[in-house]
């Protein structure tokens, strides 16, 4: 008798212990699962400069510029911009407005592709700003003055003198899908003097003719 009251006692025991763990572990469970799904909500949360206007255009830029993977192509210039976005050039440009805080505009003297130091610490300083992004993009540009070929040719040269100096000042082992380079020499999207107020390599001068001999650079923070 006293023995089945002991084995009674010891089973009521550790069946309240075992309900103690189920509870523990029940309840550690749910806040380890909640603390993952707030982990994942803030991992997927967007600028609020990621409109589905904007993703469309990044979208397209993305797979025609050379970024999707698996072709050779790299860059897209001011044709290819123009058929791509399907958008005007006030447009375009008021697409890339909401990133004055975490973009940045490297200019170049006339008719140079040449990164100067103020440039080159400029570029550095918005690599390094990733902040989890995934793609980088450089858009170039060439003032009004000047042919169309040459302003072309030379707004391309701008776009790959950042990527030559990121290529060399860090080793990112994907930076053929992470950079995303236009050249829009003279003929699209030329910017106006109010971009003098942004992040620039050189805010002495500067002039509507200035700005455009550039390359905005900036991380873009959009999932798509």
């Amino acid at each position: 008798m006293v023995v089945g009251a002991a084995l009674l006692v010891g089973s009521a025991a550790a069946v309240q212990t075992e309900v103690r763990a189920a509870s523990k572990r029940l309840k550690t469970g749910v806040v380890a699962e909640q603390q993952k799904s707030a982990v994942a909500v803030a991992n997927d949360a967007e600028a609020s400069y990621c409109t589905p206007q904007f993703k469309t255009v990044l979208a397209r830029v993305i797979h025609a510029c050379g970024l999707a993977g698996g072709g050779e192509r790299r860059g897209c210039q001011p044709a290819d911009v123009k058929s791509l976005a399907s958008i005007n050039d006030d447009d375009f440009n008021a697409l890339f407005t909401p990133l004055k805080a975490r973009a940045a505009v490297v200019m170049f003297d006339d008719a140079s592709d040449a990164l100067d130091a103020a440039g080159q610490a400029l570029v550095d300083d918005r690599w390094l700003d990733r902040k989890g992004a995934r793609y980088f993009f450089v858009v170039a540009r060439a003032s009004p003055t000047g042919g169309v070929d040459l302003n072309r040719q030379l707004s391309h040269k701008r776009a790959n003198s950042v990527l030559f100096r990121i290529k060399d000042r860090f080793n990112a082992p994907d930076i053929e899908q992470q950079v995303g380079l236009l050249w829009l020499g003279k003929e699209f999207a030329q910017l106006g003097k109010e971009y003098c107020e942004w992040n620039v390599s050189r805010a002495k001068g500067c002039s509507e003719a200035a700005i455009n001999r550039s390359a905005f650079v900036s991380w873009v923070d959009c999932q798509l």
